[in-house]
């Protein structure tokens, strides 16, 4: 097995954790797989990554998805052009990479394939067959690389609409809008337009009749107030029994990924706020901590602090939203109203650390924006008083209201292996009775320091999924009262050249802090080429960002996976033989914004 590794080696810290990857995964693949030239690549990403043959792919894949701990979750399934990388060290010759990041439960462990294809031959199998949840990733990356996947059943546009020409993602595709003519719309084309949008059940396979009754097809949004956005289901009715559907995104896609490409390390922060947009520096988190990675840097004990506070009340702000909206689909009026009410109130100490509310854009490579205010106790403690008794009244008023249970109750219930067979994670997965929170399971941004419990269902119902936020607001609390009583002194970024722009009275008197200054603020700083990751137990689910430097002042590819895409993909898989009403019951407790699906 020849193992390559970036330019520069690697330091101290991402060899070990290259280590604590190396393991038996490594041993039963060299084993199964002698004959094969496997190539493993050295990153920064902490897991071993392996470069295999196409031909060999599918039987890698069943091989992990089979072994006695197996890795039962395609974490993520994307794609890379590489045409214009300019760092490659001796890595197998390709114009387009795809890569499969599998996830094992049971080992906590992860381990990444990457296939290498030419611009000429741009075809892999489809592994729908192995893992379910493929079906949409391999539809995207054909969307946005133009990369096909024999076998699939149905490889159209996702994100695209279906009139749409090229492939966005490829290096040789426009970025801005100066670049593109100008936007006209006929009236024939609008017309053009619309036709395409209509669906064709035969198309997917479905039937207008059974045994003499017509079926009836229902567009339930893209404008409702169920689907929580931008978001289109088509429904194949028999009365009010639902024969199947189909999930249709996209309307909501503004290229987060193609704009990162044309953004300095720096400056890209402010739009990882607008990806899931009710979780704020949320978003931040996973993208800093792994341009920090790229970059070397180890912040301040106090800014890790700081930054749990805020990320944990943001948790709570995004679960209340979740909490009315969820008992207003099952048909209460009066709950929302509270919920947002105690959201103004978490938002008043959100505005008074940030400035800001939703979308702060606080977080810093190597800090935050700016120190505590003074003051900031007393404003964190208020909101920390206030919220128990909310929390027992919510609990109390909705979730023992008889007509909630009797809504919720076995309601679109799945179990562990069929949440990880569709890429489930977050609230989702532990309702299931799944122990597995990344805060717990692999602490990041010292969360290991806190004391707190990941709570836990059973039936895996809309119910559970409801119950469990409830508690998780506690849990936010209790760590939020950590970070007030144990704040550590110090700086709130670290003292690092590629960190936050100097402080002002430094760039004044020294002209080797002047030229950093100029520097940041003008180009970015550069980062030396190489591969990080960052997954973070996010309001949903768990989010990460999978970043590719190739020497520059942006990212060559910035690959942000979220929690919400594959959940809108399982709605299918739960609902064939439901009801209306239990849809709408579902599509409240899943808790996804369509920012965070479309990106």
């Amino acid at each position: 097995m020849t193992v390559v590794t970036p330019p520069g080696g690697l330091s101290n810290e991402a060899a070990k954790a290259t280590d604590r990857y190396r393991e038996p995964v490594l041993e039963a693949l060299r084993e199964r797989f002698d004959t094969l030239n496997l190539v493993e690549q050295s990153t920064l990403t902490g897991m071993p990554i392996l470069w295999i043959p196409r031909e060999s792919l599918t039987e890698v894949l069943v091989f992990l998805r089979e072994l006695p701990d197996p890795f039962s979750l395609l974490y993520d399934l994307s794609a890379v052009d590489e045409r214009l990388r300019s760092h490659r060290n001796g890595l197998p010759d390709a114009d387009f990479t795809v890569f499969y990041h599998l996830l094992s439960v049971t080992r906590n462990r992860d381990v990444m394939l990457k296939v290498p294809l030419t611009e000429a031959d741009l075809k892999l199998p489809t592994c729908i067959a192995v893992f379910s949840n493929a079906n949409w990733y391999e539809r995207e990356v054909w969307d946005m690389f133009g990369i096909e996947f024999s076998g699939h059943p149905h490889l159209t546009r996702l994100l695209m609409p279906p009139t749409w020409t090229g492939h966005p993602l490829r290096k040789d595709y426009p970025a801005r809008a100066t670049e593109f003519d100008p936007y006209t719309l006929t009236v024939a084309g609008q017309e053009h337009e619309q036709q395409a949008l209509k669906f064709d059940p035969e198309a997917w396979g479905m039937k207008r009749e059974r045994s003499g009754n017509e079926f009836m097809f229902l567009n339930l949004g893209p404008n409702h107030p169920s689907a929580h956005g931008a978001f289109r289901l088509i429904l194949q009715l028999d009365g009010e029994e639902i024969v199947d559907c189909v999930p249709d995104i996209g309307y909501h896609h503004r290229g987060a990924e193609k704009m990162a490409e044309r953004q300095s390390w720096h400056s890209f922060i402010p739009y990882t706020d607008r990806i899931d947009y009710t979780g704020g520096v949320m978003n931040n988190l996973p993208y800093v901590l792994a341009v920090e990675k790229l970059a070397g840097i180890r912040v301040p004990p106090r800014v890790e602090v700081i930054r749990v506070m805020m990320a944990e009340m943001f948790r709570i702000t995004s679960h209340l939203l979740f909490l009315g909206t969820y008992l207003q689909d099952l048909g209460a009026m009066t709950p929302v109203f509270f919920t947002f009410s105690d959201r103004q109130r978490a938002y008043k100490v959100i505005e008074g650390i940030t400035g800001f509310r939703m979308h702060p854009a606080w977080y810093r490579i190597g800090g935050v924006m700016q120190d505590l205010p003074s003051g900031w106790q007393g404003l964190v403690q208020e909101f920390l008083d206030w919220m128990p008794k909310r929390l027992r009244e919510y609990e109390r008023a909705m979730m023992h209201n008889a007509i909630v249970r009797e809504r919720t109750r076995h309601i679109a219930a799945f179990n562990t292996r069929e949440a990880l067979a569709w890429g489930v994670t977050g609230p989702n997965l532990r309702a299931t009775g799944c122990d597995f929170d990344l805060r717990k399971k692999r602490p990041y941004s010292g969360y290991d320091q806190f004391d707190f419990e990941v709570p836990l269902a059973a039936n895996g119902d809309v119910f559970d999924r409801g119950q469990i936020r409830i508690e998780e607001m506690r849990q936010s609390l209790r760590i939020i009262q950590q970070c007030v009583n144990t704040m550590p002194t110090g700086d709130y970024k670290a003292d690092h050249p590629l960190t936050t722009p100097p402080p002002r009275e430094r760039m004044l008197q020294h002209i080797e802090t002047l030229i950093t200054h100029f520097l940041q603020v003008s180009w970015g700083p550069v980062l030396k080429p190489n591969e990080s990751v960052q997954m973070i137990e996010a309001t949903k689910g768990i989010n990460s960002y999978y970043l590719t430097s190739d020497g520059n002042t942006m990212s060559y590819r910035t690959r942000i996976r979220t929690p919400s895409f594959p959940h809108l993909q399982q709605i299918p898989s739960l609902m064939r033989g439901g009801f209306v009403p239990d849809l709408i019951a579902h599509l409240g407790s899943i808790d996804f914004v369509m920012a965070d699906v479309d990106r």
